[in-house]
């Protein structure tokens, strides 16, 4: 089957937006990125890479391009927004942002690490290493692609809170920038998992035009809007209403809104609203520095429930799917769940770039190399995205044939991105001939390094609250 040209210079676009991108040791870099996109298997070690075509330095470029090296993450982070998926007719952009952790206990010299919470078989355990929060583009579609735009790792003061606000707000500036997004268009609507408190993010997070939608844990807590104050009766007004606990379908009202839709995965699928539901804020975690002379803020927002009729496949034990929305419109409930529906394919972009690029492969002593290494992964990953129309399919014999029209997953078009690559223009130097240096001086001898132990996050808070 012939490759389609048609995208070709929307691909060598991006790549020599890219190659602008890396600018000290860019060559190796970029040359890096290239053959981690056409090795055949998994990649398992930076190094390795040295050993494809695509690469034309020693091994020793490798790790020095890695430690020495630079990215302009901002510029990246630009480029990866101006290539997201469009939205659809009448609906908004989509994003998801989720942490994803990368285990480094044995890293006794490794710099900046953190306590992360690694998931297994058994009870989730605490190891050190760092965690990086990525976001991304997420869409409609029968494919599990997304739109990788940026993984800022979270360094030992601070919260995951601060760097997913720090991202919304880098993510509405590109959105202008690029032209994305205009003002009268449908607000941005970023999916936050359960390890987000909704009401904090929406609080930092007003006034702007964005849109958040949190997964619940089930034992949160929330209220109503207080009854209207009877003429004449004293005392300070209330500030909540009637208590509204997901784990208690007793104290559940009527919705303001229900609705049903079939879906494929799902069955049938029920989804009701409540409106105006706010959760009681305390004077402790991210409003511990908040004015004690001032009322902890009402944050309104809408409260919604899925209900579905199976899981797909038939696996586990389906119950309730809560969600809390904020932002300046109203949406849509519907929307909302599947929205969130979608959020899971960021999952699986989690797990295909640990298992064939190579996320946590780079056993790196540098926060700041892994850092580098991050973001040639998320460029590669958009490549892939950019071709996944131009490729051949190179499938192995035992591989299924895809269904007639059936967009090709990213281990297919990675399959087929070498020969796309020859189709390609060159963007690097010839490596140049150096002599070797001096070596060491004669009688020194090696300095034992210090082992860094790793740091304990702080508590989250606000600096604005002090202001």
């Amino acid at each position: 089957m012939p490759v389609s040209v048609e995208g070709l210079p929307e691909l060598s676009a991006f790549r020599a937006e890219l190659r602008t991108c890396l600018s000290r040791r860019g060559d190796a870099l970029f040359e890096l990125a290239d053959a981690m996109l056409c090795t055949s298997g998994p990649v398992r070690s930076p190094v390795e890479l040295s050993l494809e075509p695509e690469f034309n330095r020693q091994h020793s470029s490798v790790y020095d391009a890695l430690h020495h090296g630079s990215v302009a993450a901002d510029r990246l982070r630009r480029a990866l927004v101006a290539r997201t998926a469009a939205a659809r007719e009448g609906e908004p952009l989509m994003f998801a942002i989720d942490t994803t952790p990368l285990a480094r206990p044995d890293a006794r010299f490794a710099d900046q690490r953190t306590m992360v919470m690694v998931r297994g078989k058994g009870p989730d355990v605490f190891l050190p290493g760092w965690n990086f929060s990525v976001l991304a583009g997420i869409g409609w579609g029968a494919s599990s692609w997304v739109d990788p735009i940026e993984a800022r790792r979270l360094r030992p003061t601070e919260h995951h809170t601060e760097v997913a606000l720090a991202q919304v707000r880098a993510l509405l500036t590109d959105l202008r920038a690029t032209g994305r997004w205009s003002p009268g268009d449908p607000l941005p609507l970023v999916v936050f998992d359960a390890g987000n408190q909704g009401t904090d993010l929406a609080a930092e997070l007003d006034g702007l035009p964005v849109q958040v939608l949190v997964r619940l844990r089930s034992n949160r807590i929330f209220h109503a809007e207080p009854a209207v104050r009877e003429p004449g009766e004293r005392g300070r007004p209330r500030r909540h209403g009637a208590q509204f606990s997901l784990a208690d379908p007793t104290t559940h009202q009527d919705p303001d809104t229900e609705q049903a839709f079939d879906s494929e995965r799902y069955g049938r699928v029920r989804v009701r609203s409540w409106r105006g539901m706010h959760q009681a804020l305390s004077r402790q975690g991210w409003w511990s520095d908040f004015p004690l002379d001032k009322d902890l803020p009402i944050v309104r927002g809408t409260l919604v429930q899925v209900i579905v009729e199976r899981l797909p496949h038939g696996k586990g034990r389906h119950a309730d799917l809560w969600l809390w929305h904020a932002g300046p419109v109203l949406t849509d409930p519907a929307l909302l769940a599947k929205a969130y529906f979608r959020r899971f394919d960021q999952e699986h972009f989690h797990r295909f770039a640990k298992a064939h690029l190579g996320l946590g492969a780079a056993h790196l002593g540098s926060a700041e190399a892994v850092d580098r290494w991050i973001a040639l992964v998320i460029a590669s990953y958009a490549q892939l995205r950019l071709a996944r129309h131009l490729v051949d399919d190179l499938r192995r014999p035992w591989h299924p044939r895809p269904a007639p029209g059936a967009i090709l997953s990213p281990y297919r078009v990675r399959l087929g991105f070498r020969r796309l690559r020859a189709k390609l223009p060159a963007l690097t130097q010839p490596p140049k001939l150096i002599r070797p240096g001096r070596g060491r001086t004669q009688g020194s001898k090696n300095k034992p390094k210090a082992t860094r132990p790793a740091y304990r996050t702080k508590p989250p808070t606000s600096t604005k609250h002090k202001a």
